[in-house]
């Protein structure tokens, strides 16, 4: 049997009441990835190739956030995709997370190559361009303020935004710090900083989809505290079969086996479950097998 409330919905309508500014954001920041990966290719900075990469981070995930948002709107009509499109998603950002950690590797390994011979740069065409990156990020960090409080999807995005603007910032100081000085190291050593802020971020963003595809728990649910918490809802006498998992990126699911007490009502023991689920641990969609004392050797569980 299924239980479930609207929070997943609310959510998924937030993140749509908010998605011209999403778009607005995702065309503004991949317009200067592009101004920038072409601009470290004319000037020869490395700090601006790595903050070109590292914008690229930001618009992977506001390009995810917007395909989460159209894959939750979206009607399905293929009777055969019973759970929709919905791991499109998790298969692009760990397609994505691999691009990244190549990226950021080259970034590293040409840097410390650059520490030997460090090339002249040009210190005003870079300058103007981290200036007009920083200020392409301010714009879309503004735009996405507001709905970072009610949508996960668009917070994210938000926060990736957020962590742009820190490396915006250190190829502007590179640039001003090769202009006045025409130390040439500032330029692989910025590129070091930003390709480090990136691996680790590449990292998370690999390991949460791989943790998505293997249907492992998600890290913030307790399972054996979920196992516990419906074992005491009143009319349950055992739990078993437990399975929790996430379908895509906010959206936890689970189903389980409920065997119910002598003279336990299979309404009351169903809203009761699914208002426990809901409220201590977010799992707004629970598929729940219940079976009746008397049950013998109807239930059997998978070998597997």
């Amino acid at each position: 049997m299924g239980a479930g409330h609207d929070h997943g919905q609310t959510a998924v309508r937030a993140g749509q009441r908010h998605r011209g500014r999403l778009w607005g954001a995702f065309a503004l920041l991949a317009v200067f990835m592009v101004v920038e990966a072409v601009a470290a290719w004319v000037t020869g900075s490395l700090a601006l190739l790595s903050d070109a990469g590292h914008m690229f981070t930001d618009v992977l995930g506001l390009g995810m956030a917007l395909a989460a948002i159209y894959a939750a709107s979206r009607t399905n009509t293929d009777p055969q995709r019973t759970f929709g499109t919905y791991r499109l998603e998790v298969l692009a950002a760990l397609a994505n997370a691999v691009l990244l950690f190549g990226v950021a590797i080259y970034v590293l390994v040409e840097a410390v190559r650059r520490f030997s011979e460090p090339p002249e740069v040009l210190a005003g065409p870079m300058m103007i361009v981290a200036v007009a990156g920083l200020l392409a990020n301010v714009v879309a960090f503004l735009l996405l303020r507001s709905g970072a409080k009610e949508s996960l999807n668009v917070r994210g995005a938000y926060l990736e935004v957020l962590g742009d603007l820190l490396g915006s910032v250190g190829v502007i100081i590179a640039a001003a710090v090769i202009a006045v000085t025409d130390w040439w190291y500032a330029d692989p050593i910025i590129a070091v900083a930003v390709g480090l802020f990136i691996l680790p971020r590449t990292y998370q963003l690999a390991r949460a989809a791989i943790r998505v595809l293997v249907q492992a728990a998600p890290e913030h649910i307790d399972v054996p505290a979920v196992q516990t918490t419906l074992a005491t809802v009143p009319g349950v006498a055992q739990v078993h079969d437990l399975h929790i998992w996430t379908l895509t990126s906010g959206m936890d699911v689970a189903s389980a086996h409920l065997r119910l007490g002598d003279g336990a009502d299979t309404a009351q023991v169903l809203a009761a479950a699914r208002t426990a689920l809901d409220e201590k641990f977010g799992i707004d969609h629970a598929t729940l097998q219940v079976e009746p004392a008397d049950a013998g050797g109807v239930c059997h569980p998978a070998g597997w």
